[in-house]
């Protein structure tokens, strides 16, 4: 891609569905680095909140200021909605189905993994311990996931 091309990429949104604030600092840190150009990061808290945003209800009804995201990072331990819950719901709506779910969470149980996976999630990444860690795996993230991977485009993901 020559510099024209990359100029002309399409800003691209995150949706981040995490409840613990050390985790979204974190988080928020290592979106500012360069590796995430054209890259914007949005946060909802719980999983209520993660279905709220992504059907685009409530004050999530602005798609300019809450746009579809490309990719979902989703907690699995999270409050009102668990991200195991968040995914089947995700699953069963003909219009979001396709929208690509990383799990990003603390639990290495393999019972939770096996569950992630049956559920559709497309990637399952435990949480490393320090940013430096984080960052490397941020970076592998936007590497593969927003410079590598063909993703559906949000507003088209059931493919009508």
């Amino acid at each position: 891609m020559d510099k024209f091309e990359e100029g002309m990429k399409v800003m691209q949104t995150i949706l981040l569905v995490e409840d613990n604030p050390v985790d979204i600092l974190l988080m928020q840190r290592a979106f500012r680095k360069e590796i995430f150009t054209n890259t914007s990061l949005q946060i909802v808290r719980d999983g209520d909140a993660a279905v709220f945003y992504l059907n685009g209800d409530g004050e999530y009804s602005d798609r300019d200021r809450y746009p579809l995201p490309a990719v979902i990072l989703l907690d699995l331990k999270l409050p009102r909605r668990s991200g195991h819950e968040v995914l089947v719901w995700l699953k069963q709506q003909p219009e979001l189905k396709r929208l690509p779910v990383v799990m990003l969470t603390s639990s290495k149980e393999t019972i939770d993994v096996k569950r992630a996976y049956d559920l559709g999630v497309n990637s399952y990444l435990v949480k490393p311990i320090g940013f430096a860690s984080l960052l490397e795996m941020m970076q592998s993230f936007n590497e593969y996931w927003l410079n590598y991977t063909e993703l559906p485009e949000p507003r088209e993901c059931s493919g009508l």
